[in-house]
């Protein structure tokens, strides 16, 4: 392969596949060092929820030895999707793990390749715990515009990030490849699981097969808000943690109904760039 291309760390190659196929899959970006931060904050929130579920007498054990990948299945082992829903289909909580991983500059250098040096990091973020069992856990094929279809920022960039083995048992990715040109189609909300998740009609599809992307712990898997993508349940005993972030230009819309996203990166503005504590305190860029 060749170098890098300037202005990011995505050579030719991945570029030309990743515009003709819509996405690109990422082995290895993060090491355990980067996810521990992220990771850290994932547990904390199990901590708070098994808090809840203990006060409520909906659990008499917090479980508190187990392991990551397992805690949380285990703590809703019984109980029901409603009883999971209260907490969210998707976590944005604003914990310091999650502004380490969005500002992180392995990201930050993979997003430059595609949309250049001013990068906004998009309030639309989601800590994802699949777990076992739940409903929620099966997401229906659907664009990610669908969740922003007011906005005026064409296109958005998914960085979807596994935290753990993500595989064909526990639920893990699918695309539909080249699907990324599409306008963003008519969509309704499923109402199987009780999540609202935007959702399309078989025959909105179209004829590409879809693509399984079970992928290792650290990859990351890059589309646009058109691709049509989608995961199975969970079938395995395990959680399945991953995060969807998302990032735009600067010079587009930031979104701010869905929440309040950060200047990343700025070569023009760098004075600009949040930091840690402007995000805690919801502000787009340093005070």
């Amino acid at each position: 392969m060749s170098g890098p291309k300037t202005g990011g760390s995505l050579t030719n190659e991945q570029l030309a596949a990743y515009e003709q196929e819509g996405y690109l899959v990422i082995p290895d970006l993060l090491n355990a060092e980067d996810m521990l931060a992220p990771r850290e904050a994932m547990e904390q929130k199990v901590s708070i929820i098994a808090d809840e579920l203990y006060s409520n007498g909906l659990i008499s054990d917090k479980l508190e030895n187990r392991p990551f990948e397992y805690r949380l299945a285990e703590l809703f082992k019984g109980l029901s999707d409603q009883e999971f829903l209260k907490f969210g289909r998707g976590w944005r909580d604003r914990f310091p793990g999650y502004f380490h991983l969005m500002s992180n500059p392995k990201l930050l250098d993979v997003v430059e390749s595609l949309i250049g040096g001013e990068i906004f990091a998009s309030p639309v973020y989601n800590v994802r715990p699949k777990v076992p069992g739940v409903a929620a856990g099966a997401v229906p094929w659907h664009q990610d515009k669908s969740y922003w279809p007011d906005a005026n920022a064409n296109p958005v960039i998914t960085v979807w990030l596994s935290f753990v083995d993500a595989t064909l048992a526990n639920g893990c990715l699918y695309i539909k490849p080249r699907t990324h040109r599409k306008k963003l189609l008519d969509w309704h909300q499923e109402s199987y699981s009780g999540t609202g998740y935007t959702a399309l009609h078989e025959h909105q599809l179209g004829k590409a097969a879809p693509v399984a992307l079970p992928v290792k712990a650290g990859t990351a898997i890059l589309f646009n808000d058109r691709l049509l993508h989608m995961s199975t349940p969970n079938e395995s005993d395990t959680v399945r943690w991953s995060v969807d972030l998302r990032y735009q230009p600067t010079d587009q819309d930031p979104m701010r109904q869905h929440g309040t996203g950060f200047l990343a990166r700025s070569g023009k503005y760098p004075e600009r760039v949040a930091g840690l504590s402007d995000w805690l305190d919801e502000r787009m860029e340093k005070a």
